[in-house]
């Protein structure tokens, strides 16, 4: 009785995993057995054609940089208060 209940959760257990290998797209896993997708041939890597620019901010200037200074002081002077 045991033996018999072992033998039909084992089948039970390949079923399920089957059904859900089947379900999830991985038929050839399912049907052939290949659990690893063999490498293709040394295929050379495609370079995109198109390649996205990436926008930078623009340069700071000296003035830029001295009321972005002046303004830090300022919050620093007003944040030890």
């Amino acid at each position: 009785m045991v033996f018999e209940a072992i033998v039909f959760g084992v089948i039970l257990l390949a079923v399920g995993y089957w059904a859900t290998m089947f379900i999830m797209g991985r038929r050839d896993d399912v049907l052939h057995g290949k659990f690893v997708e063999e490498e293709p041939a040394a295929e050379p890597p495609r370079l995109m054609r198109h390649v996205p620019r990436v926008r930078t901010a623009p340069r700071p200037n000296k003035d830029s940089l001295q009321a972005l200074l002046t303004v830090i002081k300022r919050d620093l002077h007003d944040a030890a208060r």
